[in-house]
Order: structure tokens, then sequence, then C-alpha cells
């Protein structure tokens, strides 16, 4: 007898929905109290900020052409791995802050104190915030290489400046940092290529060719580093090249 029950139980047919007192639509909130975004998402924006800031940093900043010409330098003065990557990433990180500090007043004004006031939506804040940083880039972008860009994308050429789109801008302006990069590497690696230039050719005028040239040169090139204040002319001839002192 109970499995017939179970069985009619099985065959019966099912119950209708229900229709929700609201009607038939599903939304899902992600702003909080008073129209601010709820402290859920703004951890997620965060955590994901976090994850692709590496990137952002490398491309969109003045970060790549200063750790560029530090390791330049470092090598021109022929030392390996004095001083160390970390040191020189450091100082290239906040001289990137440095430089970029009126750029990230205006995106935290513009875009990110008023999403969080619950003023704009998320969607508005990012064009915000994309409006001074594209504009910074465009600054320091060469037009030659947005052209390239452009043409290795086959897209039509943009009318202004300010219709380059982001995804073109990036590279574009990567190539023009590197670029800049090379050319104060290439004047910086001069002086001291006639240093050790002077230092093999005296030695060998001596017949001390079993003596390395570079451990006699290294000596002097630092000597010559320390005596025309190298770090204070590099550091301000980067900062110059973005603010049109250099």
């Amino acid at each position: 007898m109970r499995l017939l029950v179970l069985v009619g139980g099985l065959l019966a047919d099912p119950t209708p929905p229900t229709v929700p007192a609201g009607g038939d639509t599903v939304s899902v909130a992600i702003n909080g109290v008073n129209g601010t975004p709820s402290n859920s998402i703004v951890v997620l924006l965060a955590i994901t900020l976090m994850s692709v800031a590496p990137s952002l940093l490398l491309m969109t900043t003045s970060f790549t052409k200063i750790f560029v010409v530090l390791g330049l330098v470092r090598n021109a003065l022929g030392l390996q791995t004095t001083p160390p990557n970390q040191v020189l990433a450091g100082l290239a990180l906040f001289l990137s802050l440095f430089i970029m500090s009126p750029t990230l007043s205006a995106i935290n004004d513009d875009a990110v104190q008023p999403y969080l006031a619950g003023q704009i939506t998320f969607s508005q804040a990012v064009a915000a915030g994309q409006a001074p940083l594209s504009e910074f880039m465009i600054d320091h972008t060469r037009e030659e290489d947005i052209a390239l860009i452009t043409r290795a994308a086959d897209q039509p050429n943009p009318d202004t400046a300010a219709d380059v789109p982001f995804t073109t801008l990036a590279p574009a302006f990567m190539l023009s940092e590197l670029r800049s990069a090379f050319i104060i590497g290439f004047v910086v690696f001069v002086p001291f290529l006639v240093v050790d230039m002077v230092v093999s050719a005296s030695l060998m005028s001596m017949g001390m060719m079993m003596l390395p040239p570079v451990m006699v040169s290294l000596p002097f090139k630092l000597l010559l580093f320390v005596l025309v204040d190298g770090w204070g002319l590099i550091i301000t001839a980067l900062v110059g090249t973005y603010t049109g002192a250099g």
C-alpha cells in the first residue's frame, strides 16, 4: 500500500510556480545605503585593481622609462647587481608617484571620490578616471607611434588626439617611453665609454694586456659619476622629460 502511495505521488502533476509579489523581474542591487557602493563591492574592486596594478603601472605611467634608464646607468658603470633591482624598482616607483601626482589627484577627485559617495555609477567613474590618464599619455606619446599602432591594427586614423582609443594609446605610449629611455641611455653611455677606451689604450701601451680594463676603469667611472652628481643629473633629466624642464 505504501508503495502505491509513493508511485501515485510521483505520477501527480507538479505544482505550478508562484509569482512573487513584486512581479516577475529579478534585480541585483550593488549599492548600499544612500546609493553608495556596498563594502563587498568596494573590497572586490580593490582586489581586482591590485591584480591588474602591475600591468597598469607598466603600461600607463612613467615607471617603465625610469626603470629602464636606471638599469642602463648601472650597466654603463659596469656594475652588475649594484644597486640591486629592488632598489631601482623602489626609486622608479616613488619617482613615478611624484611625476604622476597631478594625474592621480585628478583621478581621485573626478572618479574615485564621486563613486564612493554614490554620485556616479561605476561605468561613469571608469570614464572619468580614464580621461586624465589618457591626457597624460597623449602628452608624452609621439604621433608616429600612434600612427604605427593604428596601421598595425588596421584602424581608421583618428581625427583628434581625444579620439585615440585606449587600446591603441597604451602600446603607443609604451613605444615612446622606450625610445626616450634608450636616447637617455645612449647619452649616459658615451662618457663612460670614453673612460673605458682611455684605460684600455693606457694598459695596452704599458704592456699590461693581462689586466682586465674593467677592473681599472670602474673606480674612475665611479669617481666621475660622483663628482658630476650623476644621480642628481639623471633624476633631473627624467623628471624634466615630463614637466617640460628637460
